[in-house]
């Protein structure tokens, strides 16, 4: 019998092991436009704890005492899908499982058998063939409107969406100067390419950023990805060259605290005429899909962009890799495998 976590209570901070219950899930037969899967990947992500709230946001909140869902990658044992069929490998938002049936709403999509064959490992679709990938290209290159040459600024660089931007950035040909905490984040981004690593956790993020930007010879930052917020945002407001450009993907400072956040410096979104857009990848991904998969398999296929992936092992580990998102546990994407 196929497994879920569920959602208990609605945290206040950051949630502990209380919050969740993994609980067997009833067995029934497929209906129409079902599948039965047995799932081989779970993808945690920062954006979950918003679901956790009850509060208005651009995807619904988890209800509580009901299954949890996100992005994981599966195996179809049964069909009754047009389309679909047994020993299909699958990407669909039926995580935080071990297994079970889904249908039409998990928006189940069947990994391209070109990819498969050409060595991809299906997990790829969880972060840089999927969401954090599509994240990090549409941020870039449709929002923040980056071109060759743009000095970018990239706040958790070492993580599954901060990464991916610098190597898009520098295949791009852009100057890149990259935000992680410790050695070992700082050091995998500099393998990949990046120009200069500001360590959030050795100092003041602006003294880094302006110490990094003179090393360069570089005035300011064209363009600021911003995957944390608070003191990185600021910082960047701070550094940024007239017109810039900022796409504000998450800010995970805030995520659990709740505090308002305290910027120094957004008064030079005026006479530096910043532009600054938050955006949720979904808005634009179908539009460009094609053109996503394309580039980004071209990139992959290449090596100019990789991975690390962090992996927790076996469903019950799932809130661990979830929790450890908010402490820095993870180098790259964090997964966990069933």
């Amino acid at each position: 019998m196929a497994k879920a976590w569920h959602l208990l209570n609605r945290p206040q901070g950051l949630p502990t092991m209380d919050d969740f219950a993994l609980r067997e899930l009833p067995e029934a037969p497929l209906a129409r436009d079902q599948l039965r899967v047995r799932n081989h990947w779970l993808s945690v992500d920062p954006y979950m704890r918003g679901r956790m709230n009850d509060a208005k946001s651009y995807t619904a909140s988890f209800q509580l005492g009901q299954p949890m869902t996100g992005g994981a990658i599966g195996e179809v044992i049964e069909s009754h899908m047009d389309g679909f069929a047994p020993g299909d490998l699958i990407l669909h938002m039926g995580g935080w499982r071990d297994g079970g049936v889904i249908g039409l709403d998990m928006s189940p999509f069947k990994l391209p058998a070109d990819s498969l064959a050409g060595g991809m490992p299906p997990q790829t679709f969880l972060h840089n063939m999927g969401l954090t990938g599509g994240t990090a290209w549409i941020g870039l290159l449709r929002v923040a409107a980056a071109k060759a040459g743009d000095t970018v600024f990239v706040s958790a660089a070492a993580g599954a969406v901060g990464s991916a931007v610098v190597q898009i950035a520098k295949a791009r040909e852009m100057i890149v100067i990259g935000s992680a905490g410790g050695a070992e984040k700082c050091a995998w981004i500099s393998e990949l390419g990046a120009d200069a690593v500001v360590d959030y956790k050795a100092g003041p993020v602006l003294d880094g950023l302006a110490a990094a930007l003179d090393s360069l010879g570089k005035p300011g930052i064209d363009i600021y990805f911003d995957n944390v917020g608070g003191e990185h945002l600021d910082a960047a407001f701070a550094c940024a060259n007239d017109f810039a450009r900022f796409a504000i993907c998450g800010m995970i400072d805030v995520y659990n605290d709740g505090h308002p956040q305290q910027m120094h410096h957004l008064i030079r979104t005026i006479p530096a005429r910043i532009r600054m857009e938050g955006f949720i990848y979904t808005d634009q991904f179908f539009d460009c899909m094609e053109e996503f998969y394309a580039d980004m398999g071209g990139l992959i296929a290449s090596g100019a962009v990789t991975m690390r992936e962090t992996v927790h092992h076996g469903l019950e580990a799932a809130p661990d890799a979830f929790l450890g998102l908010f402490a820095g546990a993870n180098i790259g994407k964090m997964l966990v495998r069933l």
